[in-house]
């Protein structure tokens, strides 16, 4: 084993997490952030810089997201090892963020040591899915999955469109997203609106933003 610490980059928008992050690392001899972000753009750009070993990577940041983030990352270092630590445990965000990279996904809820295994899991080389993460993965794998139409159209439901309005704006009849939205709540398995919405949100269909 190297006698050289790990070298972080700790991606957040929130400096007081952040703080936290190198609080908890700074207990560890053998880790270290060497950088910081708190943007996408600067993200990609320390990493580039810092070549850091394992990376944290927040999803929700402000311009490039950090699911853009990894896949930019990822592109210029196929090697690169990033851990997602993040609110979200929608399985549409763990799927998406698994497919761009990330070898990682925690919640912010979670123990510190949590976080600590999960960094020397990565940088050995090992994907780390914590039982809770791997719970959403397996009900999505039991839930149907809406179609990219359905999802679409969830996604302008969200944003307080009507059918109509959804429609013209996708350039379908209004029947049309009729049969969408029914379908999508079969999928769902609710009745109405309010609680397709809650569940795409529950799921990072959609999000707060």
């Amino acid at each position: 084993m190297s006698d050289k610490p790990i070298r972080i980059l700790c991606v957040d928008d929130h400096y007081l997490v952040r703080a936290g992050i190198l609080q908890i690392i700074s207990f560890h001899q053998d880790l270290s952030v060497v950088a910081e972000a708190s943007t996408g753009v600067e993200a990609v750009h320390q990493f580039m810089q810092h070549q850091p070993d394992v990376t944290l990577m927040d999803l929700r940041l402000p311009g490039m997201s950090g699911l853009e983030s990894i896949r930019t990352i990822r592109h210029m270092a196929p090697d690169a090892r990033i851990v997602v630590l993040t609110m979200s445990d929608g399985d549409q965000d763990i799927v998406a963020a698994l497919e761009a990279g990330a070898m990682g996904y925690l919640l912010k809820d979670g123990p510190p040591d949590t976080l600590v295994q999960a960094i020397y899991t990565v940088h050995e080389g090992h994907q780390c899915i914590p039982p809770d993460v791997e719970a959403r993965l397996q009900a999505r794998a039991n839930q149907p999955a809406l179609t990219m139409r359905e999802t679409e159209v969830i996604e302008l439901l969200a944003q307080g469109m009507r059918n109509k309005e959804i429609g013209s704006h996708l350039k379908i009849s209004t029947e049309t997203v009729r049969v969408h939205v029914k379908s999508a709540f079969r999928k769902f398995n609710v009745h109405d609106r309010t609680a397709a919405l809650t569940e795409a949100l529950k799921r990072g269909i959609v999000s707060r933003n």
